[in-house]
């Protein structure tokens, strides 16, 4: 199994970034894919996820109206697409394969999921 994401970088506020989470070595259809983020010397935040097989798909209220999840199965990726960022958007941002998708999972940070991507760093500028 292998999540690796990308797409981070910095950004001014306000600005927009696409982060990319491909996932190989598993059946993509069969799970959730989420992303969490974590910032230095905070908790990790679950920030949104979409399930395969229906496309349900969760956002975190901190986020909500300005990120997107989606995927494209064919290429086995998620995609977050991230608008209107703000400095507080400054975290690592990871993916991670999990179960389910939901709210449960969201305010655990989705910490029970199986495999996790190595993170990618977005930095918004203010």
């Amino acid at each position: 199994v292998q999540l690796v994401e990308s797409g981070g970088g910095l950004v001014q506020a306000g600005g927009s970034l696409r982060l990319s989470c491909v996932a190989s070595g598993f059946t993509f259809a069969d799970y959730a894919i989420a992303w969490f983020r974590q910032a230095p010397a905070t908790e990790r935040e679950g920030i949104s996820c979409i399930y395969q097989r229906n496309h349900r798909n969760f956002v975190a209220r901190s986020v909500e109206g300005r990120f997107t999840i989606y995927s494209d199965r064919d290429q086995n990726t998620v995609y977050l697409h991230m608008n209107d960022l703000k400095p507080e958007d400054t975290a690592v941002y990871y993916c991670v394969r999990d179960w389910a998708c939901g709210s449960a999972q969201m305010m655990a940070g989705f910490d029970g999921a199986d495999y996790r991507g190595q993170g990618t760093e977005v930095i918004v500028s203010s």
